[in-house]
């Protein structure tokens, strides 16, 4: 089944969220004074404002970093997920942690935590790169059940995907009837730079899977990150790094509605008559105004890191309220950040 366009039940869940006010988070950095062009990261994406103030913090003796993705919760707060298997709640405006809850396999045994989704209820559904799995999570992390992935994306030698390149962006669709994870690298067989993106329908209360899609990134990125937009489209992170030089990250809008099911595809060449999901760029977030961010490494733009996690927010005048944030890697040369974005479609 395609994806559905559901415009009214996704703005309902997005309500909430509405309270992420242009006030922003304590202790952002906003723009230079004057009109809003002069935030302009092209003429689609406009930054508000970016916020280092959780940059190697702990809370409840808990590193706030590794965060890989967003969510926004049922009552508008900011769901943080760690890849160090941790799930931070944020306060909308401030950004600052109020609680965070341990994540664990069915054993027990660590998570490396990429993707995340909320549920109407309030249900954590998570996307682990290790096997790959999607797990849905109770409130206070225990594991509910396990959501069936195809042979093809499981790591080798069970399947045809890599290490630490398999699901690393997971997003519900307008209604909440489809979940879509989208896979950060190719493979194997596939050309190079052709990920696919899995969807599972629910039925019942439980979730099958359904159609599957071509994705084509740019050449030397990956995807960090898949979120859908109110109308059925998604909005999608490619996440590059090159040793001395930096990170390349740029917003695509994407729409899978038309593209081919290449669920029974063993190969994708790009050639083969399968329709890729359309993807049209946004904006190159290097092409930002840096608005005073300092960088602890080369960077093209010191506003610049390994941004991996996106939700919206909300909508003001007409565009899309966008939070991104940087996996710092618990590494000292970077950086966890915050960006506040506005994205007219």
């Amino acid at each position: 089944m395609r994806p559905r366009s559901v415009l009214a039940s996704f703005t309902a869940g997005l309500a909430a969220a509405l309270c992420v006010t242009a006030a922003g988070p304590a202790d952002a950095h906003g723009g230079p004074a004057g009109s809003p062009s002069g935030r302009a990261c092209s003429p689609a994406v406009a930054i508000e404002s970016f916020s280092d103030a959780l940059d190697k913090t702990t809370y409840r003796d808990t590193f706030v970093g590794n965060l890989s993705a967003l969510a926004v919760d049922r009552d508008g707060a900011i769901v943080a997920l760690s890849d160090r298997s941790s799930l931070f709640t944020l306060d909308p405006r401030t950004l600052r942690p109020r609680s965070v809850v341990p994540l664990a396999d069915e054993t027990g045994g660590a998570l490396d935590s990429e993707g995340l989704a909320v549920d109407g209820d309030g249900t954590r559904f998570v996307a682990s790169e290790t096997e790959p799995a999607v797990r849905r999570h109770a409130r206070d992390g225990r594991v509910l059940d396990r959501l069936p992935v195809p042979d093809a994306l499981r790591v080798a030698p069970a399947g045809r995907a890599t290490t630490n390149q398999t699901f690393e962006g997971l997003t519900f669709l307008p209604g909440r009837h489809t979940l879509l994870a989208g896979m950060e690298g190719s493979l194997a067989g596939d050309t190079a730079g052709i990920v696919r993106f899995q969807t599972w329908e629910r039925h019942r209360g439980s979730f099958a899977l359904a159609a599957q899609y071509g994705y084509r990134t740019d050449t030397g990125l990956n995807v960090s990150e898949t979120t859908a937009t109110p109308d059925g489209r998604l909005l999608v992170l490619e996440r590059g790094f090159t040793a001395g030089v930096g990170n390349t990250v740029r917003l695509y809008l994407a729409d899978p509605r038309r593209a081919t099911d290449t669920g029974g595809i063993e190969t994708l060449t790009g050639q083969d008559g399968v329709r890729l999901v359309r993807k049209t760029l946004l904006a190159d977030i290097g092409d930002c105004p840096s608005l005073g961010a300092t960088a602890k490494q080369p960077q093209p733009n010191p506003l610049l890191d390994n941004i991996e996690g996106m939700a919206v927010t909300g909508r003001t005048h007409g565009a899309l309220r966008v939070l991104l944030v940087s996996d710092d890697n618990q590494n000292a040369v970077q950086t966890t950040r915050f960006y506040s974005l506005r994205v007219r479609l």
